[in-house]
């Protein structure tokens, strides 16, 4: 995720090029057509036009709103599982206790809780990272990806994983469709054994089983956001619009400035890239952040969020040797 104070207007401008350049050429291709060809007919009145660009623009800001929508439950999801994991931590290393008749090794069952909760962030954020059809795909984007150094596309979730798991609970979940509801599981089975061991009482287990249930319903609320595309009629047919308007737009201006007097009508060229700049980039926006774990610039900044969650969980043990931030970018390629 980008988190600059802003985009510069350099970098918007060449992030959003084919939104300007395109409309400019048309609008030179139509002024054209008009002063040299002596096209007349292309001259067409405003008042349709303006008529059409407010339908468009209502469509757009309702697409806009959606897509924001559809980002902002996703960093609240994450903010759920941030505020769930610290719980965990903090609730395994104090609830396991000696005092309820248990002669286990309660160190390394804290150990094993809270390492194989920092796999189950690792596998689910490589899930979530996963592209789907209807993401952004191609290689424009699978530069973006690895310019901005998207962690997912560069690890390999074996080797994620294995430091914090056995050998065998490793395979386990790498042959498991899901491996993070896997993890989640493994840990339910770990529970009902220290209860059966006595190193859990009736109290500290439920706390620990609803801290379960918490993360796999925020996993569960990931999951959709992930696994069910914003409509694609809304995605298509807003689209459709926004060009169509684009490409109307240099008929109603020329009309307009011709009525200015002469040669007045070359101002065509700079007002058709501006009007169509700002409605197809409106448009562009909702479209990249439309799904928000895809691991392009408007994306939640699960990796590092995660990295973060690990950071203290591992201190809430006493860790003293912990893994480097991540921090989200500050600059982006395209």
């Amino acid at each position: 995720m980008y988190t600059g104070q802003r985009y510069p207007l350099r970098q918007t401008l060449k992030w959003s090029r084919a939104n300007w350049l395109y409309p400019g050429l048309w609008g030179v291709a139509v002024t054209v057509a008009h002063e040299v060809g002596g096209l007349q007919v292309l001259s067409i009145p405003w008042l349709p036009m303006s008529m059409i660009g407010v339908a468009v623009a209502f469509y757009l800001g309702f697409k806009n709103s959606a897509s924001y929508d559809r980002l902002w439950e996703a960093r609240k999801i994450y903010g759920a599982i941030v505020n769930a994991s610290r719980s965990w931590a903090f609730s395994a290393r104090d609830l396991l206790s000696h005092s309820h008749g248990s002669t286990g090794d309660l160190d390394a069952a804290r150990t094993r809780l809270v390492h194989r909760h920092i796999a189950w962030m690792d596998a689910l954020r490589h899930q979530l990272r996963r592209v789907k059809p209807w993401e952004h795909n191609g290689p424009l984007f699978d530069e973006y990806r690895e310019w901005s150094k998207v962690a997912e596309v560069e690890e390999d979730l074996s080797e994620v994983l294995a430091p914090n798991l056995t050998e065998a609970e490793l395979k386990e979940a790498l042959a498991q469709i899901n491996p993070a509801a896997r993890l989640l599981a493994n840990q339910s089975r770990d529970l009902a054994a220290l209860r059966e061991d006595q190193a859990l009482d009736g109290f500290g287990h439920t706390v620990l089983q609803e801290l379960l249930i918490e993360l796999m319903t925020q996993q569960g609320k990931a999951e959709r956001i992930k696994n069910f595309p914003f409509p694609r009629q809304y995605a298509t047919v807003n689209r459709f619009f926004a060009v169509l308007f684009a490409a109307l737009v240099p008929f109603g201006l020329i009309h307009e400035f011709s009525a200015l007097g002469s040669h007045m009508a070359w101002l065509t060229v700079p007002f058709t890239a501006i009007v169509g700049w700002v409605f197809l980039t409106t448009d562009q926006i909702g479209d990249w952040s439309e799904n928000p774990f895809e691991g392009l610039a408007n994306d939640v900044p699960i990796t590092s969020m995660s990295r973060g969650i690990e950071r203290d969980v591992r201190q809430m043990l006493d860790e003293a040797e912990l893994p480097p931030a991540r921090e989200a970018f500050q600059q982006v390629a395209l």
